[in-house]
């Protein structure tokens, strides 16, 4: 059968378009999860007809077929648990339309995110979700993720973004959802439905999106607090008076980390906290803005504010927070990576209850992110070949998700399900709700083949 579905599959894309030796099915194994589940095929369709044809053949076969982007995702939506077809997506790579009188643009799924917000910028025009990885993840696997970034605090995340879809269902029938004006309410909001459903109810072939004007003026401060509680109590303050369009935070252990990589007269005055905030818009408002931060923050005993002199020194602030992910390995081999939001009034008590998960299950355990949105970003260090830090990480991931949802938060911020919180969205959602998405899922996909075993343990 497998001899006979490559076969098939190579008649759709072409010879050289479907990798079947195991170094190249290796490489599609995994994302950023670090979860290996290897596939039958890898097949690298080149527009939407080709997709098509490859659900079809995948329905009439039974075959699991699973979209992905760039691997960049956390919670294992594009690991192939399933075997069957990777459908690697990179291929569909071409900017369709930039429309600068409507403030448009129309990609096709494979578009690298920063290259995206680039182009667009040539227009004057401005794409704001950022997520950490935008200069290598693909903007087909932010739509599908439901992802976020530094920007949400003030633009929003890519959901607030997505106009319109193109997407195939599972069948091999095209679909279009959305509208290209501002406003649409005709009949469902599939779009809306499609935007976080990780490839499990259709894959997504081209997207329309929302531009807004590109900021003229930016600047960035850095705010180093004498404690972590110092720091994320400052965020409701700062916010009750200003808007920035970022306002991350990294806690003491976090700071230790990438301490090194700050301006070089800024590490001796590093302390156990830090928040790192942008404020943009026309340059008369940053200014005025500006100025309320440093009369907002000269009272606060024991904060350091600190302007970026010059975009060199504002690339050297940005690169060390996101340096943090990869320096994480100096505290263990491995990591837990959790991205739960809570309300921001309530991150104090997440912190305060990380810290004392670390002290109970003896592991290192840190939090940076978005406090401006809430969405907290934790990592519970661990040794997964050391059986009782394994037990021990498991339970303080159990206990933070407790934590999360007694502060009336959310289990995911923009990391989305996959499988690695599967087992834990009926604590959040209830059981009614995750049956109505199982029919939901039934009724789009009633075979089963698209990305299964994710979202639903």
């Amino acid at each position: 059968m497998k001899r006979e579905l490559v076969r098939q599959l190579a008649a759709i894309v072409g010879d050289g378009q479907v990798a079947t030796a195991p170094e190249e099915l290796a490489a599609y194994s995994y994302d950023g999860s670090v979860r290996e589940f290897p596939p039958t095929a890898v097949v690298f369709p080149r527009d939407r007809d080709q997709i098509a044809a490859i659900l079809r053949l995948a329905s009439a076969t039974g075959t699991p077929v699973t979209p992905r982007g760039a691997g960049t995702g956390m919670a294992g939506g594009a690991c192939p648990v399933k075997g069957g077809i990777v459908l690697a997506l990179a291929g569909l790579n071409k900017i369709v339309e930039i429309d600068r009188a409507n403030q448009v643009v129309v990609t096709q799924p494979g578009v690298i995110t920063a290259e995206l917000q680039a182009e667009v910028a040539r227009h004057g025009l401005y794409y704001p979700p950022d997520p950490a990885s935008r200069a290598f993840c693909t903007i087909g696997g932010n739509v599908a993720c439901g992802a976020g970034g530094p920007a949400a605090v003030k633009y929003g995340v890519t959901r607030d973004y997505v106009l319109a879809l193109e997407a195939v269902l599972a069948d091999g029938r095209v679909i279009r959802s959305g509208v290209r004006t501002a406003k649409g309410v005709v009949g469902y909001d599939l779009t809306r439905l499609l935007v976080g459903s990780e490839g499990t109810l259709a894959v997504i072939s081209e997207i329309t999106l929302r531009l807004i004007p590109q900021p003229p003026a930016k600047t960035t401060f850095l705010a180093l607090c004498r404690d972590m509680h110092q720091a994320v109590t400052l965020v409701n303050t700062i916010l009750g008076q200003l808007t920035p369009c970022t306002l991350e935070y990294l806690d003491h252990t976090a700071l230790g980390l990438v301490g090194e990589r700050l301006p070089a007269d800024l590490k001796k005055q590093a302390r156990n906290a830090l928040l790192l905030l942008e404020l943009d818009g026309d340059r008369e408002t940053v200014a005025a803005q500006s100025r309320r931060l440093r009369a907002l923050l000269a009272g606060q005993e024991g904060v350091t504010l600190r302007e970026a002199a010059d975009p060199g020194e504002t690339a050297e602030l940005w690169a060390a927070r996101k340096a943090l992910s990869p320096a994480a390995f100096q505290l263990r081999p491995h990591k837990i990576s959790e991205d739960v939001v809570v309300p921001r009034s309530r991150i104090p008590d997440l912190v305060a209850h990380t810290e004392e998960l670390s002290r109970l299950h003896r592991l290192p355990l840190f939090t940076f992110g978005h406090a401006g949105d809430g969405n907290i970003h934790v990592n519970i260090m661990l040794d997964r070949d050391n059986a009782d830090e394994l037990v021990q990480g498991e339970a303080a991931r159990t206990s933070l998700y407790r934590k999360v949802l007694a502060l009336g938060g959310t289990l995911s911020g923009e990391h989305g399900v996959g499988i690695s919180k599967a087992t834990a969205i009926e604590a959040e959602l209830g059981r009614e709700t995750l049956q109505l998405m199982r029919e939901l899922k039934r009724v789009f996909d009633p075979d089963n083949i698209l990305n299964p075993g994710k979202i639903f343990s």
